[in-house]
Order: C-alpha cells, then sequence, then structure tokens
C-alpha cells in the first residue's frame, strides 16, 4: 500500500511523550513492503531519515513545532490546515491507498483529507488531548472554550466518518464509543516501550533513596499532589534525592520553587532535555518511579508510558488512580496506587523506599516479562498495522 502518515511532532528524533511510537509504526509498515510518505514539522536532518527508514518525506517549514516551541497551543489549532494542503499537494502525483494520523491534530487534516481524497482514514489516538487541559490554569484554557473543543476532539472520528480508530487506552476507546463511533472500528493498542533501550536493571546499591520522574513536565503532571507528597518525603527522609528527567518547563520550574524552602538545591536534580535512548540510564538508579497525575479526563484516558518503562527495568512504582492504569496494571504488584491527593501519594512513595531491596528486587523480573511480552513496541506495531491493513482490504 501507498500510506500518508501524518503527525504534528518531528518524527526523529522523537522528543518524548507519544512522540516515540510513531517510528515503530512506520518501521512495520515498511518491514511489510509498504511505501509511507511522512508529513511532520521539520527536522533535523530530513535526508538521513528518508534513507535510514525508506520513506518520503514531506515537512512543514512555516514556523517550528514541538511540545517545548514558543506559542505551542495556538500553533497547534493551525497546523492542521497547513497539513492538510501538504498531503492535497503531494496527492497530485501520487494515490494514496490509506491515511494514518497520529494524534489528534494530525486527525483534523486526515479527516478534512477522506472526503476530498476519496481515501479510507485510520486515526490513531495516542491521548485525549484537550482532556488533559482541565487542570491548567484558566487563563490557559477557559472553561467554555475548553468544553468546546474536547467535544470537537471526541467528534473527530464520526464527524469525518473514519475508517477505523486506534487508541492508547480501554478507556479513551469507551469515550469515542459514548459519543458514537462504532466499537467495531475501535482498537487499544496501549503505549509501549523499546524493550532494548529498556533492560532490567541491576539490583541497586545501598545508598541515598532516590525518587525519579521522567517526561514532559507539563500542568497536569506537576499540581497540588506532587507538591504535598515530595514535601512530605522530604521531611521524613531528609536524605532522599528527587530527580527529574526532562526538559525545563514552567511547570517544573514552579514546582522546584515551591520545594525550595524545604528541600535543599543538591537534593534536587534536573537532567534537561534527555534523548528518548538514554532515558533509561538515568532511571535505573533510582529507588521509585512517580506518577503524581492530577485528575482530568485526559489524564484518566492516558495509558502512561512512565509506568511501562519504570516497570521494564524492574522499577517500583507509584501512580495516581488514572482509570486506564488501574484497569491494565490493577493487579501489578510492583504498581501501588495511590490517592489523588499528596499525603496518600506520599505515603505510597514512603512504603516502597521502606521496603527491603531484596522484596523491591524479587517483583521486578516478573514486571518486566508481563511488559516485555505485551507492551514492547513490537508486539504494538504488530497489531496496529494488522489493524490497519484489514481497514484498507474492507474499504476495497
Amino acid at each position: 500500500m501507498r500510506l500518508a502518515f501524518l503527525t504534528h511532532e518531528p518524527f526523529f528524533p522523537p522528543s518524548g511523550g507519544g512522540s516515540a511510537e510513531a517510528v515503530y509504526l512506520v518501521r512495520e509498515m515498511r518491514r511489510r513492503g509498504h511505501e509511507v510518505h511522512l508529513f511532520c514539522p521539520r527536522v533535523a536532518d530530513a535526508k538521513a531519515i528518508e534513507r535510514d527508514f525508506g520513506v518520503s518525506l514531506t515537512e512543514f517549514k512555516l514556523w517550528r513545532m514541538g511540545r517545548y516551541a514558543a506559542l505551542r497551543n495556538f500553533k497547534y489549532l493551525l497546523y492542521p490546515f497547513f497539513l492538510e494542503r501538504l498531503v492535497e499537494r503531494r496527492a497530485r502525483a501520487v494515490k494514496f491507498d490509506l491515511i494514518f494520523s497520529q494524534h489528534a491534530i494530525a486527525a483534523v487534516a486526515a479527516g478534512r483529507l477522506r472526503a476530498k481524497l476519496q481515501v479510507p482514514v485510520a486515526m490513531n489516538f495516542l491521548d485525549y488531548l484537550t482532556g488533559f487541559m482541565e487542570t491548567w490554569p484558566g487563563y490557559l484554557a477557559p472553561k467554555p472554550f475548553l468544553a468546546a473543543i474536547k467535544k470537537f476532539e471526541l467528534s473527530l472520528p464520526s464527524k469525518y466518518q473514519a475508517d477505523a480508530v486506534l487508541t492508547v487506552s480501554d478507556t479513551l476507546a469507551d469515550y469515542f464509543a459514548d459519543a458514537g463511533y462504532p466499537r467495531t472500528r475501535l482498537l487499544p493498542i496501549y503505549y509501549g516501550y523499546d524493550a532494548e533501550l529498556f533492560p532490567l536493571r541491576s539490583p541497586k546499591p545501598v545508598g541515598r533513596p532516590v525518587v525519579v520522574m521522567h517526561g514532559s513536565f507539563d500542568h497536569h503532571h506537576l499540581g497540588p499532589i506532587a507538591k504535598t507528597a515530595l514535601l512530605m518525603v522530604a521531611q521524613t527522609k531528609p536524605e532522599t534525592i528527587f530527580r527529574f528527567v526532562g526538559q525545563r518547563t514552567p511547570a517544573l520550574n514552579k514546582l522546584i520553587a515551591q520545594l525550595a524552602p524545604a528541600i535543599a538545591s543538591e537534593r534536587i536534580e534536573c537532567t534537561g532535555f534527555v534523548p528518548y535512548q538514554e532515558v533509561a540510564r538515568h532511571l535505573a538508579s533510582a529507588d521509585v518511579g512517580i506518577v503524581p497525575y492530577e485528575a482530568s479526563t485526559g489524564t484518566h484516558c492516558a495509558f502512561v508510558a512512565k509506568i511501562v518503562e519504570y516497570l521494564a527495568l524492574g522499577l517500583p512504582v507509584v501512580s495516581t488512580p488514572l482509570n486506564s492504569a488501574l484497569r491494565y496494571f490493577g493487579r501489578e504488584p510492583l504498581v501501588r496506587f495511590s490517592e489523588f491527593h499528596g499525603q496518600s501519594f506520599g505515603e505510597k512513595i514512603l512504603a516502597w523506599l521502606n521496603e527491603t531491596a531484596v522484596r523491591r528486587d524479587s517483583l521486578a523480573a516478573a514486571a518486566n516479562a508481563r511488559v516485555r511480552a505485551e507492551l514492547d513496541w513490537q508486539a504494538i506495531s504488530r497489531r496496529a498495522v494488522d489493524f490497519v491493513e484489514r481497514t484498507a482490504q474492507q474499504s476495497k
């Protein structure tokens, strides 16, 4: 097949969050002999990407895109219409058999193109993007505006009559079904990790306790729950190191400022941006990995990459009780779920820190084996591309 692959994130190198998935999906498409035409924002070395991944690349170059770009949200709103034009121009020379969109932003362009080009569309939703904004400050996400765009996002598959929808979680699939999209065309594929980059770690040497978190550090990641819990841990175990692996953002800077009066600066480690292939090195020497997300529709729909990667390394996890995470990891002994408040979250962290190393290590191998079997990118990509191929065949 000739596939048009649409995304709002620079394709390579992955910048965090859901961006890593695109690389593995494209590799699986190419492994099966499909011709992939990739449409994405400007990348560092376009020729190298075309050569290394075997794709035809069309870049969006009008402005810088990415999760850390200035005026990000405004750019996201405009981007689909320019992306649509890029694909239309390319379609004058190439007849596509299917359009595959990655994330909600590209889904807008894909939906509009379905009618114009008369080509089947598969939409891949790695989150409920606008649902995350429920925990943002009101000046960034006014409630009337937020209600409208949340409804619009859930309507995308039905509005544009998408031929197939892939979702990051069962919870998100339920939301689309409740919004009227046929469940028979829905497939939850979850979110994966690269088993080669996140191997089971060796037992951690005895030393100062380290609490780690990695990711894109947005407003919904670091709120009152994180602040209260980390202050509680610092008061109970003053020797604890708190490590943040990822780009410093306004939300992270705000949290660090709130922690500063109680936690010495040398006990707060900030790595700055870390390429995906190097993240595991910063996580492996920790004692506990945390997911202190505030409650929102978006976070309940998320299949959190952090949990998958922590478990792959054999790292104990504390998470707030996100619906999608509870449904998948509720019986995983290496994950402990708190309530949605900081004291409960802090107590769960301290409980892991007070466990013996023997007890923690005894759970690590089984957790690693489960995610390796079910959530390695190869397994997820196979399920996703199988579904896409069936969709294309049925549309004929």
